[in-house]
């Protein structure tokens, strides 16, 4: 069998593809299932796999324990009978525009006793079987699939021609895989997904990962308080989420869906040394790795999780100005033109420097209308534009959009997952007089959290890393990962 042998052996519908967990993290030796591309052969993903060492050769082994040895492989991909059909029956909810809001509604699917998955297909989605309760006021769409063939990996034999390789293939590269401009320790396993598709995982030491992710998330210059703050995030934050491509059969992607992850050996002497400063560091809450989510300027206002995505609101995350020389506290008055007014200011803020502190747009009605498109939504030519609700700290929650065929509201990580212009959701809207509509904002990315670049300014005044830990996360506590309370078999944070 190429996937599993349950996937040919199973008379009765299945959710998904079958597909083996992670394995759970070992906290003496934490080690992160990583996956550097998915969706391969997929149609979007199609063309051949190259693999090649970035010196001496690459060992591959699949399933049945047959091995190849050489430098590069450039695997095809076939599709073979299957020995018997593949019954896929499940219900959908979604798409949703990030796994945070999908994960929400998740808890409350399964509060009602359903099965449920978390799949990121073109976007976020849940899978349950078809016979799961369904929800009051959701929106559920059936999928039935009857599969005949399995999509699977071939490696060109001399004299023999394409051979089919049985997954999980495992991959070694003891002098590292070149992989898109880098180079990657590995091990890796190339292995099948929830969809048919397929998977290339490497197998990273926790802290080799979290040198490819802080240089290309907070920026390899930032002052060393900074960085380590950084290093204790982006380690909180992947413990946090070990979960979230569990129906994949790993922890983490390596895109903006996740962390971003890049080529480990970039990090730079200051960059090692905040991990190393940091090492098995962990920001807490009653013992468990908080929701360490950053972004990269708040433009003078903090925001709690729930103005970011549809989430329950968490006591470490809060509305606050982010003012120098003072607390993370108070809230933006909300009076006609007091956004106005605050959007004009930048002197007492933190993070002032960052390029988009302070921003300005200019949405087309056609431009919109594409956007929509682009997500299935369908108005017509758009007239209109209103901001329904705002958050405590001055956030757009509700964006109306209004055509000359329908209307629809975006809300929360929609309105930027859908109007990628927007840097955030802190701005003002105006229309114009030629059918346009000026936004005049302020920060890049969702506002909870640590600001990047107010985090710079602190460390570039003096402060420590824990200092700008306890300022953006109040309440929460340094932990030792081995100390962490492991969370209940078979639960998801």
């Amino acid at each position: 069998m190429l996937f599993s042998s349950a996937c040919q052996a199973r008379s009765a519908p299945a959710l998904q593809w079958s597909v083996e967990p992670p394995p759970a993290l070992d906290p003496q030796a934490p080690r992160l299932w990583v996956a550097l591309a998915d969706r391969l052969g997929s149609p979007a993903q199609a063309a051949p796999l190259e693999l090649r060492s970035a010196g001496g050769s690459l060992t591959l082994q699949d399933r049945s324990g047959r091995r190849w040895v050489g430098p590069r492989f450039n695997l095809q991909w076939q599709r073979v009978p299957l020995a018997r059909p593949l019954l896929l029956q499940r219900l959908v909810a979604g798409p949703f525009a990030s796994f945070e809001s999908a994960e929400r509604r998740a808890r409350q699917w399964r509060r009602l006793g359903a099965q449920v998955s978390l799949v990121h297909a073109d976007d976020w989605e849940l899978w349950a079987p078809l016979d799961a309760p369904r929800p009051p006021g959701w929106s559920l769409r059936s999928v039935q699939l009857r599969l005949q063939q399995a999509v699977v990996p071939a490696v060109q034999a001399p004299g023999r021609g394409p051979i089919s390789l049985q997954g999980p293939v495992q991959i070694t590269a003891p002098a590292g895989l070149l992989w898109r401009g880098g180079v990657y320790g590995g091990p890796f396993r190339l292995q099948g997904d929830a969809q048919g598709s397929w998977s290339l995982v490497e197998q990273v030491p926790l802290e080799r990962y979290l040198e490819g992710v802080v240089p290309h998330e907070i920026g390899a210059g930032a002052p060393a308080a900074a960085l380590a703050a950084q290093a204790v995030l982006a380690r909180t934050w992947a413990l946090r989420n070990l979960h979230r491509y569990r129906a994949d059969g790993y922890h983490l992607c390596a895109s903006t869906q996740c962390q971003v992850y890049s080529d480990p050996r970039q990090a730079s002497e200051p960059v090692r040394q905040a991990i190393q400063r940091t090492r098995q560091l962990v920001l807490s809450w009653q013992d468990q790795p908080i929701h360490a989510v950053y972004h990269a300027s708040n433009g003078g206002v903090s925001a709690p999780l729930q103005e970011a995505w549809d989430a329950d609101p968490l006591p470490y995350l809060q509305t606050g100005l982010d003012r120098r020389g003072q607390d993370l506290a108070g809230t933006p008055a909300h009076t006609p033109g007091s956004l106005a007014r605050l959007l004009a200011q930048s002197q007492p803020f933190l993070g002032v420097d960052h390029p988009l502190f302070r921003w300005s747009r200019r949405l087309e009605p056609q431009q919109i209308a594409a956007a929509l498109r682009r997500r299935g939504i369908a108005v017509g030519p758009v007239r209109r534009l209103a901001v329904l609700e705002r958050g405590s700290s001055g956030r757009v929650l509700a964006l109306a959009i209004e055509g000359s065929a329908g209307r629809t509201v975006l809300r929360l990580d929609a309105i930027r997952r859908t109007l990628r212009t927007l840097p955030s959701t802190l701005f003002e809207l105006e229309a114009q007089a030629d059918g346009s509509w000026r936004l005049q904002g302020g920060g890049f990315g969702h506002g909870a959290g640590l600001s990047q670049a107010g985090a710079i300014d602190l460390g570039r005044a003096g402060w420590s890393f824990q200092q700008i830990l306890a300022r953006y996360y109040p309440g929460t506590r340094l932990l030792n990962l081995q100390r962490l309370t492991p969370a209940p078999p078979g639960n998801d944070p």
